[in-house]
């Protein structure tokens, strides 16, 4: 007698588990701009490299001669799969079965993603849409988990500090998916179809009388500006496509490096010099340029990924390359409070800085900071706690640091832009000081301008000849800095600094502990 029964009831498990919440709720799924889970992680990987896990979990309901009368799978699918010949864990919620809202099979697995992760030391993909638990699922013959079990976010927090972690918001996300969403090193939400909430508007109208939709709790614009995603995508595609280019930064694990560009996609000169660089920082310290346009003739061309774009926008993070090596970029947005530090720019700045140390990335700044934000609100927001987190973060890197003075370095934020034993570089146009010339003078010289006969030709020749002290010619001839280059030179000295520090990689590999910076 064979076990051929119980083998066609297994594969009928996995079949029915294939048809997710059913035909009508895949067609509710489809008909609001959203696909599947199951069709979101084939279009992440590469083709045919899906292997699941948990294929048949799910709810059985027999006959009396116990044949399968009905299954109900898990509402959460995860497995290995590769992206670029790479393994990785990916999972994600089904939202045509109960809203995402995890039955206990789909507890179990998305539970279980993290575990996975941890054990074979690969990436994470995590796939969100759907709801926490909801009291519809309550008085059960047991209630909550047993006393025995180890915390839930434990291997929530072992993922974020041993592997890379990414994730993407699809659609509605809400209570423990939006935890999940935000523990991870890099995370994006569609512009039109998701929401990212902490309960949704039945929940905060009955709680709070505030009567506001989904998008207004929680949409990508609320989102992208406060700091709880990193970045917006157009649909889900681009969603998908944004996670393979974040992990394409990334080592598999704190244990490894990560890889080089493959040669075929290194087509950019090492050392090319762009002309545009000699002027692309005016003479005028009062005018603006665009550093973005700055980081695309220095690394790589079309390497730049940024992150983070819409909170704390006087500073920029990123990554790119150099000579196909995986490179942090750092730089100040001078169109945002000149590039100056705010409260939010130095949490997102010290997140950036611990994620380079984290997966051993080394970090190119390029330097224009004024000083920390001044004035009442940044009185308000803390800032001088959360800058001087940033500051600390930066000196205590051990990850090769380059860092090139553009422009302003000045107060004690400039700390933040030089690594512990950072290789510095400046170009002509650098300003270095404790602060910036306009302030210092009004401080030092307040009485003495206030009492010249034209105390504004009096500012403005104060001013001119305390710029001329804190030129970088001084510190260059001083062996202050390493060296000051033609800004044209800057692509092909980083290019080969990157290459020098590449023998020190190999003595930071494994896990990175974070002592306690203040903010």
């Amino acid at each position: 007698m064979s076990w051929k029964r119980e083998v066609d009831e297994m594969a009928r498990k996995r079949a029915l588990a294939k048809e997710l919440g059913g035909a009508d709720g895949v067609a509710r799924q489809h008909n609001q701009g959203r696909q599947t889970v199951r069709e979101r992680v084939e279009g992440l990987i590469d083709t045919g490299s899906f292997h699941e896990m948990g294929a048949g979990a799910g709810a059985s309901d027999y006959d009396d001669d116990g044949n399968l009368e009905n299954f109900s799978p898990a509402n959460f699918v995860v497995g290995f799969g590769e992206i670029g010949g790479r393994r990785c864990v990916v999972g994600g919620e089904d939202f045509t079965l109960r809203g995402g809202s995890p039955n206990e099979a789909g507890l179990r697995k998305s539970v279980y993603a993290e575990e996975m992760a941890c054990r074979y030391r690969v990436p994470l993909i995590r796939l969100h849409e759907g709801g926490g638990g909801s009291v519809a699922g309550a008085g059960g013959k047991t209630v909550g988990s047993p006393v025995h079990l180890p915390h839930r976010f434990k291997s929530v927090a072992r993922a974020l500090a041993s592997v890379p972690v990414a994730t993407a918001a699809m659609g509605p996300v809400a209570g423990l998916p939006a935890s999940r969403l935000v523990a991870s090193h890099f995370s994006v939400m569609t512009k039109d179809t998701a929401q990212v909430l902490i309960a949704g508007p039945a929940v905060v109208k009955r709680a709070l009388g505030e009567d506001m939709t989904k998008e207004e709790l929680g949409s990508a614009k609320v989102h992208t500006r406060n700091g709880v995603v990193d970045n917006v995508a157009k649909d889900e595609a681009d969603a998908l496509a944004q996670i393979r280019r974040f992990l394409s930064y990334m080592p598999q694990n704190v244990w490894e490096l990560p890889a080089r560009a493959d040669a075929s996609d290194m087509d950019d000169d090492p050392e090319r010099r762009d002309e545009e660089l000699l002027s692309l920082v005016p003479r005028d310290r009062r005018k603006i340029y665009d550093p973005r346009a700055l980081i695309n003739h220095i690394f790589d061309r079309g390497s730049f990924f940024e992150m983070t774009r819409y909170y704390g926008s006087g500073q920029i993070t990123g990554f790119a390359r150099l000579n196909g090596w995986a490179v942090g970029v750092l730089a100040n947005d001078n169109r945002h409070y000149a590039g100056a530090m705010t409260a939010d720019g130095s949490l997102k700045y010290r997140r950036f800085v611990e994620k380079c140390e984290m997966f051993h990335i080394p970090v190119v700044s390029l330097v224009d900071e004024p000083g920390f934000m001044i004035g009442s609100e940044s009185e308000k927001a803390g800032t001088i706690r959360f800058g001087t987190a940033a500051v600390l973060a930066a000196a205590d890197c051990i990850i090769p640091w380059a860092s090139v003075v553009v422009r302003k370095s000045f107060g004690v934020a400039q700390g933040a832009h030089y690594g512990a034993d950072a290789h510095v570089l400046t170009w002509p146009s650098a300003e270095m000081g404790p602060l910036p010339v306009e302030g210092g003078v009004a401080v030092a010289f307040g009485r003495e301008i206030a009492a010249a006969p034209d105390p504004d030709a009096r500012r403005r020749e104060l001013e001119e000849m305390m710029a001329q002290r804190q030129s970088a010619f001084p510190r260059a001839e001083s062996f202050s800095v390493h060296e000051m280059i033609d800004p044209r030179d800057t692509r092909p000295e980083l290019c080969r600094w990157i290459e020098w520090v590449q023998p020190l990689l190999a003595d930071q590999l494994g896990p990175r502990g974070f002592p306690y910076r203040a903010g």
